[in-house]
């Protein structure tokens, strides 16, 4: 852990604070143990590095006071409602023997080796962070979630993930859940399987056979028709020669 250096500063007024940050320094208070409270000021642009890693307010910074190394954790960070930029830190003095209360980071590994997520399950995140009570001396920089194995169906709670020793969750009395594995919300239908040339080719020939015969057996009902009307018409001719009478012979 490499120490930053910091100064001390002895502001009193609202003017004073201001100027600092006009100078590109963000002013910082480190409180907690038996000693008093202490003003100090960080460049800015060494602050707004730390700011970009992960897990700041969960990360141990020492920091370097007048050739003098203190272990501090980041507790607040202020910033301007407008330009979005740090205004002001606060750091808990960090004193071996006593205990903080800190939120700690869950990180899920070994995704791609779960089946249930293979097969379209969803990881369920249902606590991000959890809060810890830890030893100063002894907090985790995360949580690990390992996802090898795990199942549709399946869920983490508090007990299953390994805390380090002395360190326990500020919620006690149920072991609530972490995560789970759902089933997935969408199923999908399977694809049909794609026609070939040769079925295709099959099914056009025998639309065309049957098309043929229909049209044959319609041109041949036609032909019949037209040969019954002429019949028709030629005994109607023959009935009126035949029945027409003579008159009598008086």
């Amino acid at each position: 852990m490499n120490s930053i250096e910091v100064s001390i500063r002895d502001t009193k007024t609202k003017g004073e604070v201001n100027a600092l940050r006009s100078q590109g320094n963000v002013p910082a208070i480190i409180y907690g143990g038996a000693e008093k409270n202490q003003k100090i000021t960080i460049p800015k642009k060494i602050f707004k590095s730390l700011l970009d890693k992960e897990n700041f307010l969960s990360n141990i910074l020492k920091l370097k006071i007048e050739g003098k190394d203190q272990e501090v954790l980041p507790k607040e960070v202020t910033y301007d409602i407008l330009s979005d930029e740090p205004m002001h830190v606060d750091f808990l003095r960090i004193v071996k023997g006593t205990k903080v209360i800190i939120e700690i980071p869950v990180k899920f590994i070994n995704s791609d080796k779960s089946p249930g997520l293979k097969r379209g399950g969803v990881l369920n995140i249902v606590r991000r962070k959890i809060e810890l009570k830890c030893p100063s001396e002894n907090i985790p920089n995360e949580l690990i979630v390992d996802l090898e194995g795990v199942d549709i169906g399946e869920s983490f709670k508090i007990s299953s993930i390994k805390l380090p020793e002395n360190v326990t969750p500020t919620i006690q009395g149920r072991d609530f859940v972490v995560a789970t594995v759902a089933a997935p919300t969408v199923i999908k239908e399977p694809e049909k399987p794609a026609e070939t040339e040769e079925g295709a080719e099959g099914e056009v020939a025998a639309e065309g056979a049957e098309g043929e015969a229909k049209a044959t057996a319609e041109g041949d009902k036609k032909e019949s028709d037209k040969g019954s009307d002429k019949v028709d018409k030629k005994d109607g001719d023959a009935k009126k020669t035949t029945t027409k009478s003579t008159p009598e012979k008086k």
